[in-house]
């Protein structure tokens, strides 16, 4: 088998080709490259030769070992973590299932190598871990995933690499053990695959005195390894490679050709890495004339290498097809396979009073700190989703100055969450990168206060980190990558539990088999639709929708998120925040939420104080607001108002009170500049006197009733919810609000007046509004009523992401509970959430919205939205809804709004309930499958 690489110019692509044409080579192995790029070599070498080739890779973690734009797995050693071995078998025939559509019939993996050496500087992290029988049984379900999928599995590296302390690509590693350690130890997860039906397997480069007493002889190239122990001996049938003939561990011992005779005689099936293939037939040639080898022993090995091509299809060979080949080798339910690779490995080392997963997320002051990097990572962004966390970074090399500097900003933290990264990953490197100045800054911040450190890197690092035991959290991550920092953030959160166990002993402190169990509560997890039993592909038509959307200028962007049963299985941002195409939308980007304030802020206070006893839908608008004793609508019971039949008007246009006939404001309304007198801002320069809000509440209590009892959908008592909880409580209604939802959920972003909190770049702008603010409305509320009021109202004027409108809307889902915080009593949700009057012909919940139309593509719901459903709409172009009969919260955030309120193609298009209905349908084909 020669080399080949799928990344270097057409003169090496052209010269593989004459060494098949030429000498008819029998394979190829792949190294560095593309996809694509190898499927078209493959291809014109196939064609190429007159038998057809056998291809093999080194793909250990997956193809992306080799070959970029492909799926990377977690190393072994992360695997070795793992306690469902079914999961590496799912892996192992994913890995097979790629490479047969890349057209490889050999994958050099697994490496069964009992890692027993710490200071192993060529395996470490590619073995499963040290204890021979936890290496077995996954090296075995690795092995037969492949084999399953009819891609020859080959286990490496014979007779084991695991204790040495020399890199075979460099040296001759000498392995000085008793015969009886390597029968015990060493060979022991070879004969179990071997009896299991190994198709493959790898020698090692490596001297073992105990097994062949020749100096500087490389167990390749050793007759008494290769043919008495292995073949003989141990009776393996299956195909032997050589490890690859051009490392330093033979090569510089032999020259090219003559090193692959040697490999040959010593009773190898195939040579891996043949660097001259001219001069290894003349040497080939030579040794059967001088009867060291007969031909017939080579006819023996050749019919044993095609009865192989035959087993992995090579009597059939196909062309490989590079139509959606990329798309193919990275399929949804590999990303998926993935991250529960992941989050099965990930390992808790310490949790002190079993501070993970976090509660009382109101009481934590966050920093997360970046160890090892001055870039924000995945790790600091992936934390973000579940609470506020404020941004740090420590240098590998910082200066006593600098880590001063930084000890100082910390002290207002009450938790820290280090991530400690660009780790390097063998042990060669010494301290794997960790250095005097990270662990000094460290050691002080674990003594100092509660400290949570994730390790993204070789695990055997932890022992170079001092005092790591004795920190709050110690989670294990094996390595770094999105995946792997994702899956960290939802542990620590307790979006996923804990699970795996350590394969090695790294220290003292942190054995083998050591690993904390937690549950996950029920706050999101962040995942794939495959992880409830949908497709992604089934998914994509909520694309296609938003995308219609955008171009038809219905909206210039939006968010949308879908979770069921407790995993987020569908958050993404489209398009810009304005048409000028500047900002695009992010997920942490903020959007006015217009009514959805009503469900988001209103009903939640109502139902609280109602699960508490100290609000009653029965009673009546004056019973909690007296200021409406006297008026027409004092006894009014909450039941209509909440159901919107109380006769209330629909709203009332309270800024043009304030405006003369010439267009400009009356004197003690509004001024350009904030003053005492005039400290409400309303909109950027435009400031309203402080008394004017009494005036709004005067003109509802004012306000006529409609004339004809029946549905009418109004605003006007839903202004007065923040008087109605501030009675009730005696806290202003913003400060009720955060501190019994917003900051105990984790759900930052929901804030009026978003302006003080955030930067505009991370606020969606709504309208160009000409009428009344004559400016673009980038910051404060687009509702008119709740600008006047300050931001602050309760039928308009909440901010939020759409990943923070779903922790609320998760509560309600779940009767009120999240993160195992009891935020509504019991049974509260699903009353408020019935439908009263339905049978009257009022569709509408206490406070939300229920389907008008069931069953139809025209009404305010998903067609398929089951009759329970609930949830509301935003006049902005925002949506929320939820299913507790298929435990969905579907959240559509946009501003189609912008520029003009005029434009509504968004109702037009239905695009808000058609992105949900393509989720039924894909629930529906589910369960049709």
């Amino acid at each position: 088998m020669i080399p080949v690489y799928s990344n270097r110019d057409q003169a090496h692509i052209d010269s593989i080709s004459s060494l098949i044409s030429k000498y008819k080579v029998g394979g190829l192995i792949f190294f560095q490259g593309g996809p694509v790029r190898q499927a078209k070599m493959t291809n014109r070498y196939q064609q190429e030769s007159k038998v057809p080739l056998m291809v093999s890779i080194d793909a250990e973690w997956g193809l992306i070992m080799r070959l970029d734009s492909t799926v990377r797995f977690p190393y072994q050693m992360s695997l070795g973590g793992i306690e469902n071995e079914q999961l590496i078998y799912e892996m192992g025939a994913e890995i097979g299932r790629q490479s047969r559509r890349l057209g490889i019939h050999v994958n050099f993996a697994p490496a069964v190598d009992i890692n027993n050496n710490a200071n192993n500087p060529v395996i470490g992290f590619r073995s499963f871990g040290e204890d021979k029988y936890n290496v077995t049984r996954k090296s075995m379900a690795y092995m037969k995933g492949m084999q399953d999928q009819r891609v020859l599995a080959n286990a490496k590296h014979f007779p084991g690499h695991g204790d040495t302390n020399v890199d075979s690509h460099y040296g001759l590693p000498l392995i000085n053990f008793s015969r009886i350690r390597l029968d015990s130890v060493e060979l022991y997860p070879f004969r179990e695959l071997m009896k299991n039906g190994l198709g493959s397997m790898m020698v090692a480069h490596m001297n073992i005195p105990v097994l062949d007493t020749t100096v500087n002889l490389a167990s390749t190239l050793s007759k008494p390894i290769v043919t008495d122990l292995l073949k003989k001996e141990m009776g393996f049938k299956g195909l032997v490679f050589t490890d690859a003939l051009n490392m330093q561990g033979v090569a510089k011992f032999y020259p090219p050709g003559v090193v692959d005779v040697k490999a040959l005689l010593a009773g190898n099936d195939v040579l891996l890495n043949t660097m001259d293939v001219k001069k290894t037939i003349e040497e080939i040639k030579k040794a059967i004339q001088n009867k060291e080898i007969t031909q017939e022993e080579i006819d023996a090995r050749c019919r044993k290498l095609l009865a192989a091509k035959q087993w992995v299809g090579l009597d059939k060979v196909q062309p490989i097809e590079t139509k959606n080949l990329i798309k193919d080798l990275n399929n949804p339910y590999a990303q998926y396979l993935n991250q529960q690779l992941v989050e099965a490995s990930l390992t808790l080392l310490r949790n002190k009073n079993n501070i993970l997963p976090l509660q009382n997320l109101d009481t934590l002051r966050v920093a997360a700190l970046a160890i090892g990097t001055n870039q924000r990572t995945d790790f600091q962004e992936e934390l973000a989703r579940y609470t506020n966390v404020d941004t740090f970074f420590l240098a590998p090399n910082s200066s006593m100055q600098e880590l001063l500097a930084l000890k100082e900003k910390l002290q207002k933290y009450n938790l820290v969450i280090a991530g400690v990264h660009k780790l390097k990953l063998s042990a060669g490197s010494g301290n794997f990168g960790i250095t005097a100045e990270m662990n000094l800054f460290l050691k002080d911040l674990i003594q100092s206060k509660p400290t949570i450190v994730s390790v993204f890197g070789n695990v055997y690092s932890l022992a170079k980190i001092e005092t790591l035991e004795k920190a709050d959290g110690v989670v294990a991550a094996y390595q770094e990558t999105p995946v792997t920092q994702d899956v960290a953030a939802q542990l620590i959160f307790g979006g996923v539990a804990a699970k795996g166990k350590l394969p090695v002993t790294v220290s003292s402190a942190f054995k083998v088999e050591d690993g904390l169990k937690t549950q996950s509560t029920t706050r999101f997890a962040y995942t794939y639709p495959e992880a409830v039993g949908l497709k992604s592909e089934d998914m994509a038509g909520i694309d296609s929708l938003i995308a219609q959307a955008m171009q038809e200028q219905a909206t210039p962007g939006a968010q949308v998120l879908i979770a069921k049963e407790g995993k987020v299985i569908y958050n993404k941002s489209f398009g810009y925040h304005t048409y000028t195409k500047e900002q695009p939308v992010k997920n942490t980007d903020v959007y006015d939420l217009a009514s959805l304030t009503k469900v988001t802020a209103t009903m939640a206070a109502f139902m609280k104080l109602n699960g508490e006893g100290k609000f009653d839908v029965n009673k009546t608008l004056g019973t909690y607001l007296p200021t409406m004793e006297g008026s027409n609508k004092a006894n009014l019971t909450y039941k209509d108002i909440l159901t919107h039949q109380a006769q209330l008007q629909a709203w009332i246009p309270f800024w043009k009170e304030t405006v003369r006939k010439n267009g400009s404001f009356k004197w003690r309304t509004f001024k350009a500049d904030s003053s005492r007198r005039f400290p409400v801002k309303v909109a950027n320069n435009l400031y309203m006197h402080r008394k004017y809000a009494a005036k709004i509440y005067e003109q509802i209590k004012e306000s006529p009733l409609n004339e004809k009892p029946g549905y009418v959908y109004s605003d006007l008592s839903f202004i007065l919810a923040p008087l109605v909880v501030e009675n009730i409580t005696g806290q202003s209604f913003e400060a009720y609000l955060q501190e019994n939802f917003y900051k105990p959920l984790g759900a930052a972003t929901l804030t009026f007046n978003p302006y003080k909190k955030y930067s505009l770049s991370q606020i969606v702008p709504t309208e160009l509004d000409t009428a009344f603010r004559k400016q673009l409305l980038h910051g404060t509320v687009n509702d008119e009523g709740a600008a006047m009021l300050g931001g602050v109202s309760g039928h308009a004027g909440l901010f939020g992401n759409a990943n923070d409108v779903a922790k609320l809307m998760q509560v309600y889902l779940q009767d009120g509970t999240y993160g195992k915080h009891q935020f509504i009593k019991s049974g509260t949700v699903p009353e408020f959430s019935r439908c009263p009057f339905c049978e009257q012909g009022n569709h509408r919940a206490l406070g939300f919205d229920r389907a008008s139309k069931p069953g139809t593509e025209k009404g305010n719901a998903a067609k398929s939205a089951p009759i329970e459903s609930y949830g509301h709409s935003g006049f902005t172009g925002t949506y929320t809804w939820v299913d507790p009969v298929n435990k969905l919260v579907y959240v559509f955030l946009s501003n189609r709004v912008h520029p003009s309120r005029e434009v509504n193609k968004l109702s037009q298009l239905n695009t808000r309930t058609k992105v949900l209905q393509v989720v039924y349908d894909a629930i529906e084909k589910s369960k049709a499958n």
